[in-house]
């Protein structure tokens, strides 16, 4: 490495370090590209670990709903040292012959049931991973919390904004630990986000944008149907729970989502996790009046939630940061192949959060406001002219090229796994997780009321300290 280069990867360590405070850095500059672009890498310094556990201290974790998240989940659980699968519920007999083909290997049984509380009575379970359809979340959590079971749930929380206060109340009056599983509260990436932000590195925030599209059918919840899904195989009226009764249909139960009997829709599946990004970065407890509105544009299966939806949110003044504008976006059928984007717009930059990093662009302060006087008579124009110099004296112009830096995790770098460690730290210390009850109603809550008001053609406002809502 040249001496300009070593030169240029310490200009860009120290302005790293300004910026972010007190985070640890391996700052090497992995290339320049157009102007001032540089590449940073993110240290991977997660808040906790987990190495080198005794066998005194393993979790024995069970999985109730081992559908595709859940499967999803205890996979990355099941990384972190000293954690077992010991159970799994599910109302489909396959996949409990599945997760035994998949978590029982060398001969290990696991017990398996399409009862959840068969699992939550077994005294070798520590805590369960619920990852079965929304309108089971709040029900199992709450059972799970009093039967001494420490709880990691899919995000959203709750089916329903009075479901709310139920798991938060069982929260408190358990002393369990409860995680809600939007991962992006433990990632290293929006945790650099969040302290460039808190540095002032964007000016004054004006307004926070995001989308979330995609372009295939599995994108937009078009699962597979197992063939041999029958009455037989599958646990029906377990299924179904608080929903209405209605004859066996496999296609509602194993593409639930795009059901409001058993889902959210967008806005429960994806919203929610942009909810749970801005507020964790922003230090925020969320909106105070939320308007959505959204359609079935193209996947006309018989589902009877939207394919497209834009959510409009305001969110009020705090010690932190003056109040701002919220914008979300979700198209199921984006042509151009969909992507993810968050973008933080404050007076003096803006911040990306997209692919692996964070991407910082900032332009340099005009030093002078400008005029318009060319249809003032020519003696105002020479008075305006003269006492617009005496307090903006005429100086050098100023480079106006952008300054950008991109901040970027390292290869392989996984948020889910930095989630799953926190919560089982959480489990060792008892020490209550970031992304808790409170934390997950008030970015569920938000999220719910967009169907709400796209549904009733009407805002709503919504109080993120007492997390009560109510029709404008």
């Amino acid at each position: 490495m040249s001496d300009n280069t070593n030169n240029r990867s310490k200009a860009s360590r120290r302005r790293f370090i300004k910026l972010a405070g007190a985070t640890t850095l391996a700052a090497s500059v992995s290339g320049k590209a157009l102007g001032n672009t540089s590449a940073i890498e993110i240290e991977q310094n997660p808040t906790t670990t987990t190495q080198n556990t005794s066998p005194n201290d393993r979790i024995q974790i069970a999985t109730i709903g081992i559908g595709g998240q859940g499967t999803g989940d205890t996979t990355v659980a099941l990384r972190v040292p000293g954690v077992e699968l010991v159970a799994v519920a599910d109302v489909y007999d396959g996949r409990l012959i599945r997760a035994q083909e998949v978590f029982g290997a060398n001969g290990k049984q696991i017990f398996t049931t399409r009862d959840y509380r068969e699992v939550l009575a077994r005294p070798d379970v520590d805590a369960v991973i619920i990852g079965t359809p929304d309108h089971w979340h709040a029900r199992i959590a709450i059972d799970a919390m009093e039967a001494g079971k420490d709880v990691y749930i899919e995000k959203p929380m709750v089916h329903a904004i009075d479901e709310g206060d139920r798991v938060v109340s069982a929260q408190r009056k358990t002393n369990r630990i409860c995680q809600v599983g939007s991962q992006r509260v433990s990632s290293i990436i929006y945790r650099k986000a969040k302290e460039l932000i808190a540095a002032g590195a964007i000016g004054e925030l004006t307004l926070v944008e995001a989308n979330w599209n995609r372009n295939t059918p599995l994108g937009a919840w078009q699962y597979s149907l197992p063939p041999d899904a029958s009455p037989q195989t599958v646990d029906w009226d377990r299924f179904l729970g608080k929903a209405p009764k209605r004859p066996f249909e496999p296609i509602r139960l194993f593409r639930w989502r795009n059901y409001r009997d058993y889902g959210t829709g967008i806005p429960g599946d994806l919203f929610v996790h942009l909810f749970s990004g801005i507020h964790y970065v922003l230090g925020s407890n969320g909106p105070t009046r939320i308007m959505a509105t959204g359609g079935l544009r193209y996947w006309k299966d018989e589902r009877d939630v939207p394919d497209v939806m834009l959510g409009l949110y305001d969110y009020p003044k705090t010690s932190a940061h003056p109040a701002f504008n919220l914008g979300l976006k979700v198209n199921f059928m984006d042509g151009g192949g969909g992507e993810e984007s968050f973008r933080f717009v404050g007076s003096a930059g803006t911040l990306i959060i997209g692919g692996n990093g964070v991407t910082l662009t900032r332009s340099p302060k005009l030093r002078e406001p400008g005029y318009t006087i060319n249809t003032f008579p020519k003696t105002v124009q020479e008075q305006f002219l003269k006492e617009y110099r005496a307090k903006y004296p005429e100086t050098a112009p100023e480079m106006s090229a952008r300054g950008q830096e991109v901040f970027v995790a390292p290869q392989g770098y996984s948020d889910s796994f930095d989630h799953f460690k926190n919560f089982f730290a959480a489990m060792r210390s008892r020490q209550q997780v970031v992304e808790d009850a409170v934390f997950g109603f008030r970015a569920a809550g938000p999220a719910l009321l967009s169907n709400t008001s796209h549904f009733e053609r009407r805002a709503y406002k919504w109080d993120p300290e007492t997390m009560k809502a109510d029709a404008e």
